[in-house]
């Protein structure tokens, strides 16, 4: 057995860190868990012990997430990484029980991550609750569909001006989507807008749309010059753009679209309802690739689902099995109202991972039924709950974590 404990100082912290951060690199710099623990406190992070050895780490973002209808403080899970020598030994089980003991101690009803391996955490009891994509257009064919009648103006401005003028935008879109997370000035200053020493050939940009009087938009991205033969081959990496509004995202695509001296526009980390798939004249031609986004576990049953909204009017008893937090076995009547413990027969019967799936509304109880995640144990059971828990739009998270 390990021993498992917050880390109590920026040493720990770091040995902690490096249990993920050896596979793609030396130990983090002084600089680097300088800037790191300015956005994860260091008791978020979990070290394992073997005697005085640290041999594994886990860090959780203190986050406050959109969920439909609302928000709620989640445990944001991160560099979760165990050193080669103590591989297969149980210290990721270890890990993560304590994580995640810690996430409801401290009241947060759930938990989200962003998986290197898909196969790792649902025996943990995250699930796969959203998708996104990348794109890729050849500057060729980024015309609309329909005629769009400017408005507005954009600018390019500097971080500093960046970092008062874009958070209202990024607060428009957490109350209007599910999975995103509500960002700290320091997030701001030293994830989006920093600009790395190695960026100074291509740094990044950045583009402020004003309309109606204020910025209803913005985009962050990066210009990649290349020539083929006498001709541009060049990239527009595309990192962010949010809108406020409809219009305002429009706008703010018509803008990057419309660039010089590129070949190519990419971007990553699209939700497959995005708005350019209806804006654009030929949407096959972005060439949308599909994976999979946020994972979500439910630390606290009840006061996650009393926590979001739902759509429909209608109610459903679901029996939940939970073997890493047992505190959220048992059956729970789901209502418009909220959830509450009931005694009363289940309709519907899941194990945590595949309530997970389902609880930002991407992810059909239908769906879960085709995999063989749902038992449905009343006739109709599966249609009220999906008319329940389904949400437009479909949850996006922009950024990895």
């Amino acid at each position: 057995m390990f021993t498992v404990r917050p880390a109590e100082s920026v040493e720990e912290f770091g040995r902690a860190l490096y249990g993920i951060g050896q596979y793609f690199g030396g130990p983090p710099t002084e600089e680097q868990l300088g800037r790191f623990t300015k956005v994860l406190p260091v008791e978020r992070m979990h070290a394992a012990f073997e005697s005085e050895q640290i041999v594994g780490g886990a860090g959780a973002f203190p986050f406050r997430l959109s969920v439909p209808g609302g928000e709620l403080p989640c445990a944001g899970v991160t560099v979760v990484g165990v050193y080669p020598t103590h591989r297969r030994r149980g210290v990721l089980r270890q890990l993560m029980d304590a994580q995640l003991r810690d996430a409801h101690e401290r009241g947060e009803p759930i938990a989200a991550l962003w998986a290197s391996e898909e196969t790792i955490y649902g025996r943990f009891g995250y699930g796969l609750a959203a998708w996104c994509g990348e794109v890729k257009l050849a500057r060729e064919w980024g015309a609309f569909a329909q005629p769009l009648e400017r408005r507005g103006r954009v600018r390019l401005v500097e971080p500093d001006a960046a970092a008062e003028l874009f958070p209202p935008v990024w607060e428009a879109l957490m109350g209007g989507r599910p999975g995103v997370f509500r960002r700290s000035p320091d997030w701001w200053q030293l994830r989006t807008l920093r600009r790395p020493d190695e960026q100074a050939a291509n740094p990044k940009r950045f583009a402020a749309l004003e309309l109606g009087g204020s910025v209803q938009a913005f985009a962050v991205y990066r210009q990649h010059p290349a020539w083929d033969e006498g001709s541009t081959a060049a990239r527009l990496e595309v990192l962010e753009a949010v809108g406020a509004s409809p219009q305002a995202t429009a706008e703010i695509w018509r803008y990057l679209l419309d660039i010089d001296w590129y070949a190519t526009l990419e971007a990553q980390l699209l939700p497959p309802d995005h708005p350019l798939f209806t804006l654009l004249a030929t949407p096959r031609r972005l060439r949308f690739r599909l994976g999979d986004s946020l994972w979500v576990r439910l630390v606290d049953v009840g006061a996650a689902l009393s926590g979001r909204a739902y759509a429909g009017s209608d109610e459903v008893v679901i029996e939940v099995r939970d073997a890493v937090c047992p505190w959220n076995e048992g059956r729970w009547r789901v209502a418009p109202e909220g959830a509450v413990r009931v005694e009363v027969e289940a309709e519907l019967a899941l194990d945590v991972s595949a309530l997970g799936a389902a609880y930002l509304g991407s992810v059909s109880f239908a769906q879960l039924r085709s995999g063989l995640r749902v038992e449905e144990r009343a006739a109709g059971a599966l249609e009220r709950a999906d008319a329940l828990f389904g949400w437009r739009p479909l949850p996006w998270c922009p950024e990895i974590f």
